[in-house]
């Protein structure tokens, strides 16, 4: 397979960034449905940025269907649409092995994107999540060490810089890390492990496609 030729991306700005953190959090059940959203001073203060930014964010947001902007209220968190309840049902109903080969589809195509998108700072996070993922390994800290393995992965899906492909590599892996707690019974696996996702996140930093294809493949096939 030839590699993805090299397209150039819009630079995410800090409201992008905010509004994918925001995001993650309504996601997350932090900011839950209905509740009014901090205001712009706080939300400032909590992540450092200035108020153009938030408001931006909080633009884009709104524009997404997450958020509602009441005038004279405040901002609250919508309801999420019906078509994203329904696929949230479903994806808490699925077997563990539907929810493994969903994310083996998608692994596939991500670090496809990733090999060929991913800038300074992905590359920043993934590297760290790695260094996390190998030393809850070998402290043998198994909750911490399936966290970190799930957080390298999600950073290798945001380093697409494709929000919807991200956004459903997390919600699959999300209910997917419940199932880890049974499968794992210790961390020697992801020890085992450890060298080959250090090759994938070498080969993502070369933007070498074939071999980071090559190597997600050997991942897949790891117990």
């Amino acid at each position: 397979m030839k590699s993805c030729p090299k397209t150039p991306l819009r630079k995410h700005s800090l409201a992008d960034t905010l509004a994918q953190r925001l995001q993650r959090r309504i996601a997350a059940g932090k900011f839950r449905t209905g509740e009014r959203l901090p205001t712009e001073s706080e939300l400032m203060r909590m992540f450092g940025v200035g108020r153009s930014t938030v408001r931006e964010a909080v633009r884009m947001l709104s524009d997404r269907g997450f958020l509602n902007v009441r005038q004279g209220a405040g901002t609250f968190v919508a309801a999420p649409a019906a078509s994203d309840a329904l696929v949230e049902q479903r994806l808490r109903r699925a077997d563990i092995r539907e929810l493994d080969e969903v994310r083996k589809i998608l692994e596939a195509a991500i670090v496809e994107r990733a090999a060929a998108r991913r800038t300074p700072q992905d590359m920043e996070r993934i590297e760290s999540l790695l260094a996390q993922r190998g030393e809850a390994a070998e402290a043998g800290d198994l909750e911490r060490c399936i966290a970190a393995d799930i957080a390298f992965h999600a950073a290798i899906a945001e380093a697409t810089h494709n929000e919807i492909l991200s956004e459903l590599y997390r919600t699959t892996t999300g209910h997917l890390q419940k199932g880890f707690r049974h499968i794992y019974r210790d961390t020697a696996c992801f020890h085992a492990s450890q060298p080959t996702h250090a090759r994938l996140a070498r080969n993502i930093a070369d933007t070498d496609v074939q071999q980071a294809l090559d190597t997600i493949a050997v991942i897949l096939d790891e117990p």
